[in-house]
């Protein structure tokens, strides 16, 4: 009992220092962009019904919100983490569709431009990169709360390169390292510098690597040659 004693003391601490260590506005900013990519994308390109993907990602950015651990709060919310993990799944899936949608709309011939192809791709691009940033924040140490409490030690999920050195061993990762990462992995289609542990993990880099590839292999490649 102890033991969970101070896990929830270093919780309820941490709702101060994380507003600090690790702020969630950066992540409700990320979901807030590629909301306004996709509202910003050409009428002409439909891929699937217009509604679908910004409800999904307000409905994330709205959760990020609502779920914020602000200082008034006397503790976390213990769904909080849960819900933004589902809701950025819910976003990913959409985003792959959309994906799909575009890749079949290429295929098929479709009378949009270069430009609008680019652009589409772009918008598929951004929001992957956005999005997996926020899943690996929400999911890598038990998540942004329980990593700036040192109440125990966090279940990582990634190994970054930091912590190879010995004055760094307290050291915590924050939204712009996992962006960072998102952002890597996306164009180097693979792990560079940090490297994920869990199998998991390795499944959800392997994702969205593919997305990436798939984007800018097939999509930008058919784009560039219609400008051509």
């Amino acid at each position: 009992m102890s033991g969970e004693s101070d896990i929830q003391a270093g919780v309820e601490r941490a709702e101060v220092q994380i507003q600090v260590d690790d702020p969630y506005w950066p992540a409700q900013l990320a979901v807030l962009t590629a909301l306004v990519l996709y509202v910003a994308l050409p009428d002409k390109l439909t891929l699937g019904p217009d509604w679908l993907l910004p409800a999904a990602e307000g409905l994330l950015l709205a959760g990020l919100v609502w779920a914020s651990p602000w200082r008034a709060r006397a503790q976390v919310r213990p769904w909080r983490r849960t819900n933004a993990l589902l809701l950025a799944g819910v976003v990913t899936i959409v985003n792959t569709v959309s994906l799909g949608l575009l890749i079949h709309f290429v295929v098929k011939g479709g009378r949009a431009g270069g430009y609008e192809l680019v652009l589409s791709g772009a918008e598929i691009w951004t929001t992957a990169v956005l999005i997996f940033a926020v899943t690996y924040w929400e999911l890598d140490g038990g998540g942004p709360t329980v990593r700036a409490t040192g109440a125990r030690p966090p279940p990582w999920q990634f190994s970054f390169p930091q912590w190879a050195d010995v004055g760094w061993r307290d050291w915590r990762p924050m939204f712009v390292d996992y962006l960072y990462l998102s952002f890597t992995n996306c164009t180097a289609f693979s792990p560079t510098d940090t490297m994920p542990l869990k199998p998991s993990v390795k499944l959800l880099m392997m994702l969205q690597g593919l997305t990436a590839l798939i984007t800018v292999g097939v999509v930008v490649a058919r784009a560039i040659s219609a400008l051509g």
